[in-house]
């Protein structure tokens, strides 16, 4: 029961990986803000408050407390009715979960403004909303002598990390949400709240079409890999006060397996004290990438 007494936000809770989430956090002893729209895997579709409600049906089950919502993650006054409702239900707000999202896939040639737009809003901004409020909020209890110790955990991708082909707007939001990682985790510190991303690798709805092979399920009695639910223990370790020293980190996560992702770190370098003209720099540039390990191939190249 690492998390007590702990209040907690999933965002696209309903399904998937924020549903086993949202139901980790419950047997951990967390109350639940189940958020979830209900709508299709690649956003469309009218709401549907069933997945949410089913969710918070089924960590009632486990005795657990958990009320849902269907605020709009990515409008200004959604993610602030979201983070308003944690605390008037439960009288806190300890631990934001930012997984919500859907996909739009198309190969960059033939991706449309709106599919570039649909994914940004929900998956970056999607972040940055219910990021910023629950930070106002802890600012203001830090500023009056409340103490805080909260934690946000955005969702990335490797899609994110290394690109994938098809999902240049996919891989641009999930890029956005690790540098949006770092800026929080440093911003936010004073104020008692850490801040990480994982990476995930599990079968969903947003997976299992996308890499069929890959997210089949295994045969009777052997480990899956892909399950969702082998995420969320991460996940909420580190919405847990054990994790109060770990901030600013990417953690790939699948399977049995947690990695920590080095990042971008400076690599070699080469100084000539002045102004390189142009036609020096060809052999220059050479050594330096000889020097270099080699990328992280792009997923689907």
């Amino acid at each position: 029961m690492i998390c007590a007494g702990r209040v907690v936000i999933v965002t696209g809770a309903g399904r998937g990986l924020g549903r086993a989430h949202a139901l980790e956090f419950a047997r951990q002893g967390a109350a639940v803000i189940v958020n979830d729209l209900g709508v299709a895997r690649d956003g469309a579709g009218s709401a549907d408050e069933g997945p949410a409600h089913d969710v918070v049906r089924e960590i009632q089950a486990l005795g657990g407390q958990a009320v849902a919502s269907d605020h709009d993650v990515a409008a200004a006054d959604g993610a602030a009715a979201l983070v308003a409702a944690a605390v008037e239900t439960f009288g806190r707000l300890d631990v934001l979960v930012n997984n919500a999202g859907f996909l739009r896939d198309r190969m960059l040639v033939n991706m449309g403004e709106d599919e570039w737009d649909a994914v940004m809003r929900v998956h970056l901004k999607g972040h940055f909303l219910p990021l910023r409020n629950a930070a106002a909020h802890w600012r203001a209890e830090t500023k009056a002598g409340r103490p805080v110790d909260a934690r946000v955990i955005n969702t990335s991708s490797g899609a994110g990390l290394y690109g994938n082909v098809g999902q240049a707007n996919y891989s641009a939001a999930k890029a956005g949400i690790v540098a949006l990682t770092l800026v929080a985790a440093a911003e936010l510190a004073r104020y008692g709240v850490t801040v990480n991303a994982i990476a995930p690798a599990a079968r969903t709805r947003m997976t299992e079409e996308l890499f069929t092979d890959m997210m089949s399920a295994p045969e009777a009695g052997a480990f899956d890999v892909m399950a969702p639910e082998n995420v969320s223990p991460l996940v909420t370790w580190l919405g847990s006060a054990e994790s109060r020293e770990v901030t600013g980190r990417v953690f790939e996560v699948k399977g049995g397996e947690v990695c920590l992702v080095a990042g971008f770190r400076h690599g070699p370098s080469a100084e000539k004290g002045a102004r390189w003209d142009p036609a020096e720099l060809g052999p220059v540039v050479t050594d330096l990438l000889a020097k270099a390990a080699p990328p992280e191939p792009v997923f689907g190249a």
